[in-house]
């Protein structure tokens, strides 16, 4: 039986996923905003969308399976403003549907932990339109039986995406901020977290999606100048240091994130557990090892 996997925004998470799923048992439509990024997504072997543009009702009607990457604005999230009714009408066909968010809905625990059970007071903007996401979805399930599963994502890094090209460049910086630390997760890892939720479904379930390894910035910036053979980016203090308005606020918040769920639940065994065996790995790739 071939499936049907809607995918809301194909980014860069989803393409992970989309490259586990045999193309013999999935049909993967994928949408995008860019007329351009069409013919990429056609030569992996997905259906491209363009939304906003296209009428994706028989899309939606077809779908066994949807992941929603599409990031909420002000107005909302975008995949319900557009498509909500044509979704809860088919809800009975549909056999899973992740959300992808973020761990910023739990807002700063000054680097304590959190889990998913912790109370949700993000601290940011992006993470309270996160968390206004979060409960229109799973407004929409509880009306309709829609088989909703949440996915909390840190930090997210893998190829492409990585420090190395600052470090080489010479424009990193080790941000000091006391008691600052992230969560971080490989593009791999949600892809496999992902892969083993659709493989065995569990509706109405959120999960953190994390690694081991919740560390300062400034350690993982300099480890991979270590990995490099190139020289310590300089340190800066917080408080002084330069930074954009985007870029500060990613230090608003300092936590450590639980993921004994997708462990204990879904029986996952990160291939990147922490950082260090994360960036070992992303550095193999660039040199085409």
């Amino acid at each position: 039986m071939t499936h049907t996997f809607l995918s809301f925004g194909h980014g860069y998470s989803a393409r992970a996923l989309a490259s586990r799923l045999p193309r013999s048992d999935w049909h993967i439509i994928g949408t995008t905003r860019a007329q351009e990024k069409q013919n990429p997504l056609a030569a992996h072997d997905i259906t491209p969308r363009l939304w906003p543009g296209s009428d994706l009702s028989e899309d939606i009607a077809s779908a066994t399976h949807i992941l929603v990457s599409a990031a909420p604005n002000e107005a909302g999230d975008p995949v319900l403003n557009d498509w909500r009714t044509q979704i809860a009408k088919r809800a009975p066909n549909l056999k899973w549907i992740g959300y992808l968010s973020t761990t910023g809905v739990y807002g700063d625990h000054q680097g304590g932990w959190v889990d998913e059970m912790t109370p949700l007071v993000p601290s940011t903007k992006r993470g309270q339109l996160r968390l206004e996401a979060e409960a229109a979805w799973q407004t929409l399930a509880k009306e309709t039986g829609l088989p909703l599963h949440i996915f909390r994502l840190a930090g997210i890094y893998g190829p492409g995406r990585g420090p190395f090209a600052k470090v080489r460049a010479g424009t990193a910086r080790r941000i000091i901020k006391k008691n600052q630390v992230f969560s971080r997760i490989h593009v791999e890892d949600i892809a496999q977290v992902l892969t083993a939720s659709i493989a065995k479904p569990n509706p109405g379930t959120i999960y953190n999606v994390c690694d081991n390894d919740a560390a300062p910035p400034e350690d993982v910036i300099a480890y991979a100048a270590e990995l490099l053979g190139l020289p310590l980016p300089p340190a800066q203090d917080f408080e002084t240091a330069d930074m954009t308005p985007m870029a500060r606020s990613f230090y608003a918040e300092s936590k450590k994130v639980r993921n004994d769920r997708i462990k204990d639940e879904l029986g996952v065994q990160l291939q990147y557990p922490d950082y260090k065996t994360g960036l070992q790995a992303l550095l193999k790739i660039e040199q085409g090892a």
